[in-house]
């Protein structure tokens, strides 16, 4: 028994996943163990929860933010924006604001929604309409209207 005890270990150790914690590969030309200096990083942090931050580095990447415990229950609402310059050299910039309603990125170059392929019929928007104030007569406990059990035969 404890022979297969000690054989089930040994596999479970053998069948481990092996990590390597070598540096990723360098995605561009640049060698990865360059060194880029910092020119600013400006940090402040008030004893009520407000903080503010600027960071600058050589390479173009910029990243500035500022936040405090406006939100419920004392949650951190922030602001801010971060800007670098993309492989093939556009600029990228976003602007973004994060509070109770999630992170709310705004930047042109995030893809945006199509619109609606074709404005709504206005007899759609009435039985829209017509709808919601069945569902509230309902709600109420008016029921001085019944349903027509008749749909489509002549009254």
């Amino acid at each position: 028994m404890k022979f297969v005890i000690i054989a089930a270990l040994a596999a479970v150790a053998l069948a481990a996943p092996q990590y390597s914690y070598d540096a990723p590969a360098a995605r561009s030309s640049a060698d990865s163990s360059e060194e880029v200096a910092i020119l600013r990083d400006d940090r402040v942090h008030e004893d009520d929860g407000k903080y503010n931050f600027d960071f600058e580095s050589e390479n173009g990447i910029r990243f500035s933010e500022a936040g405090s415990p406006d939100g419920d229950e004392d949650a951190i609402v922030s602001a801010g924006q971060y800007s670098y310059t993309a492989p093939d050299g556009t600029e990228v910039v976003v602007k973004y604001v994060a509070n109770e309603n999630g992170f709310q990125p705004q930047s042109d170059l995030l893809p945006v929604a199509p619109e609606f392929p074709h404005p709504i019929p206005q007899f759609v928007l009435d039985q829209i309409a017509f709808a919601a104030e069945e569902d509230a007569r309902r709600a109420r406990g008016d029921s001085r209207e019944a349903p027509s059990r008749s749909y489509g035969a002549p009254q």
